[in-house]
């Protein structure tokens, strides 16, 4: 059974902002990869070529970083969606694409450590009508919740106030054409949108096959700074040291990429850090858990567990900072003497002065 797979990148990523104002929140990278790269690698290790990406008004920027897939060895192809009217709403709008085929539904912003090769063999050998991933959760009322009897779902609700189950959907589902039906029976829900729970739910009520798996590995959705963090984090934990610049007169501990192009002087790192091509860091402290895009110039300053990206200035801030998501082309300089510990969500093109 041949697969095509459907990434679902039209999000404005409200929760993100404002570093979304500027940029796609599934190109914000982690690791200096952007999130959306990781959905197609995974497509990409599970045997699928020809992958549809639907998108929204960032369609762009996203075309532009993605391409035609040829760098992946896949066939990318783009497909407009008028507005985020709900994942089953996505569905039917790739159904043209996706004809007769079955189909992997990968969001966009999602991040799953093991991949979905093992999943994608389990479906095409055991042909459920669909296959979905599931993962406990202390917070059940915020997603999609399953209750299931064995591996077989029998109920979906979405975002109840009173959980059965703390199994959350996570955002991969596997599919048969026999979705496209269901997602055109339901009715939008009280917010609007056409729930793929509903969807998945009417799979089970006309008595068809949805199997479940329970992922033990991590999962990432990232659409807020906490998760993006912890992302990058769990990302940079897998890191092997590989140094391909110029690193001098510094100190470097544990697992530390700097890429060609870059220049290390005068630091103290400590990995897990990854230093992008092209990029300055001197007279610093680079901490634990930080990703730091190209072209970037850090200078007298401290950072940890932080992502800075492309062409941003952080300097003389002789205090730390952490726990920041700083975006494109961003200038953080100190202006007076008052050292203090910085927390910063940064859009693209900023200018800050600390007082």
């Amino acid at each position: 059974m041949e697969l095509k797979g459907l990434i679902l990148s039209g999000g404005t990523g409200t929760r993100l902002r404002p570093i979304t104002y500027t940029s796609a929140k599934q190109l914000v990278p982690v690791a200096n990869k952007p999130v959306l790269f990781y959905g197609i690698e995974a497509l990409r290790d599970a045997g699928i070529s020809e992958i549809g990406i639907g998108v929204g008004d960032t369609a762009p920027e996203i075309e532009e970083a993605v391409g035609d897939g040829s760098r992946w060895g896949v066939e990318v192809t783009y497909i407009p969606q008028e507005a985020p009217l709900g994942l089953a709403h996505a569905v039917l709008t790739a159904e043209e694409y996706l004809g007769d085929s079955s189909f992997v539904m990968y969001l966009g912003d999602n991040l799953l450590r093991d991949g979905i090769h093992d999943l994608v063999d389990n479906f095409v050998r055991n042909r459920p009508e669909a296959l979905i991933l599931l993962q406990e959760v202390p917070n059940p009322e915020a997603y999609g919740v399953a209750e299931c009897e064995g591996d077989t779902v029998v109920r979906l609700v979405e975002k109840p106030k009173d959980p059965r189950s703390n199994l959350a959907l996570v955002g991969i589902y596997m599919f048969t054409p026999e979705i496209f039906e269901c997602a055109r029976r339901i009715e939008p829900s009280a917010r609007g949108e056409l729930e793929i729970t509903d969807a998945i739910q009417c799979l089970i009520d006309r008595g068809l096959r949805v199997e479940s798996h329970v992922v033990k590995g991590w999962w990432k959705d990232t659409g807020k700074l906490e998760d993006m963090l912890e992302a990058n984090r769990l990302i940079l934990d897998a890191i092997e040291t590989d140094i391909r610049g110029r690193v001098e007169s510094s100190e470097v501990h544990g697992r530390v990429v700097v890429e060609e192009g870059a220049r290390v002087s005068d630091c103290t790192i400590r990995g897990p850090v990854i230093i992008g091509r092209d990029t300055y860091v001197h007279d610093s402290y680079i901490g634990p858990y930080t990703s730091i895009d190209r072209d970037v110039e850090i200078g007298n300053s401290e950072v940890e567990h932080s992502i800075i990206l492309a062409q941003s200035r952080v300097l003389d801030l002789h205090g730390r900072m952490e726990g920041s998501l700083v975006g494109r082309d961003v200038k953080i300089i100190r202006l007076d003497q008052k050292p203090r510990a910085y927390r910063f969500m940064v859009g693209d093109n900023s200018w800050i002065g600390i007082i």
